[in-house]
């Protein structure tokens, strides 16, 4: 039976549509077909659209519904790229099933991209807003170095936003951090049978190896954060070595820390660099060194701000029971709130982000738009 929610029918459209991030996937599609979806429904709606390309073929889409006074600007943010798809038998083949919609991307998270821009409809279906203006963001490389988000910030003001990545229908008030570390042990090659000439940059690495496990079990022992847990860090991955017979003359380690607001920025760098100088200080023969890879600082609204509060009743109003909460991974939102931009995260959930089977809950893609519509009104005075 065709689907006749036009919210819901959209949301098998994007879908259906692969967008893979290329940056994880060399060869993927990338962002501009989906991007050209999204640009030809705020076309529709009548709203004011800009396209930006952020990097050759994947182009960020914004579009803004005026108000008919000036008021204030609220922000609807939504990535449109995917992870890969590897071992899925049929990613971009939307199905229903118990009330879910199954596919790539389908909460991860086009559900809230449907969703924001199914509020718009609503919200133009009654006549625009009054007051204020809406303003849709739907951005490219989230999944990877979230370059989208970063043009939209340079180029973008609002009051507020919400990021409608999947929260379960919650607010999420704050959001973990994280840095990408990468160390190297070095030694010096010889044949295996002269141990005086060789130095096993492999095994210095386990001096490494011990310390930073030790650092993590102190991370997680510490106070928790009321909604984030505990910092933590692991090793990721590891590589060295020439052949059996030879002595290792260096080792490679990459590094995660997960980091919570409050931390200084670089915290988990300058953890590993004490770790590599106490060991240079045990042992004069030890060579070691590490380099910051990436990082994300973590994020949090200001306890004060009356965006969660208002959305929380804007939510209340259409049927959901939104808790504040935390959330583990890291998104979007700390680029807009680094940018002046006070953000919450709201979107509809499901299961399976990154599996090989992903769905979204048809329920919470309807009533996140209600909600956000709710939003947008109560927020601007339209």
């Amino acid at each position: 039976m065709p689907t006749t929610d036009p919210t819901i029918a959209l949301l098998e459209e994007l879908v259906a549509i692969d967008s893979v991030n290329p940056s994880l996937v060399p060869g993927a599609r990338g962002e501009g077909e989906i991007a050209r979806r999204v640009v030809i429904e705020c076309i529709a709606l009548g709203l004011a659209v800009d396209v930006t390309e952020v990097a050759p073929g994947r182009p960020n889409v914004v579009a803004v519904l005026e108000g008919r006074e000036p008021g204030p600007a609220l922000m609807f943010c939504g990535h449109l790229d995917t992870v890969g798809v590897a071992g899925m038998e049929r990613p971009f083949e939307p199905q229903h099933r118990e009330g879910r919609l199954y596919g790539r991307g389908a909460q991860d998270m086009k559900g809230g991209v449907a969703a924001m821009l199914g509020a718009a409809r609503q919200l133009v279906d009654e006549g625009g807003l009054a007051r204020g203006r809406l303003i849709l963001a739907a951005v490219v490389d989230e999944e990877h170095a979230s370059i989208g988000a970063e043009a939209l910030a340079a180029r973008w003001r609002a009051e507020a936003a919400v990021v409608t990545e999947p929260t379960d229908l919650d607010i999420a008030v704050a959001h973990k951090g994280f840095e990408w570390i990468e160390v190297e042990t070095r030694g010096r090659a010889a044949h295996g049978s002269r141990p005086r000439e060789g130095r096993d940059a492999i095994l210095r690495m386990g001096r490494v190896l011990g310390q930073l496990e030790a650092l993590d079990r102190q991370l997680q022992s510490t106070p928790m954060h009321p909604l984030l847990g505990t910092a933590s860090l692991h090793a990721s991955t590891i590589a060295g070595g020439q052949e059996l017979s030879t002595y290792p003359e260096r080792c490679m380690l990459q590094v995660e820390r997960r980091t919570l607001p409050g931390e200084p920025p670089g915290a988990g760098f300058q953890e590993v660099r004490a770790i590599l100088a106490r060991l240079r200080r045990d042992d004069e023969e030890f060579e070691g060194a590490a380099r910051l890879l990436f990082s994300r600082e973590p994020y949090a609204i200001e306890p004060s701000h009356p965006l969660p509060e208002t959305l929380a009743r804007a939510a209340a109003g259409v049927g959901c029971a939104p808790r504040r909460i935390g959330m583990s991974f890291w998104t979007d939102a700390a680029i807009l709130g680094a940018a002046g931009i006070p953000s919450v995260l709201f979107g509809p959930g499901g299961a399976g982000l990154h599996s090989l089977e992903e769905y979204v809950r048809l329920d919470e893609v309807r009533r996140c738009r209600d909600a956000l519509a709710a939003l947008a009104r109560a927020f601007t005075g339209g």
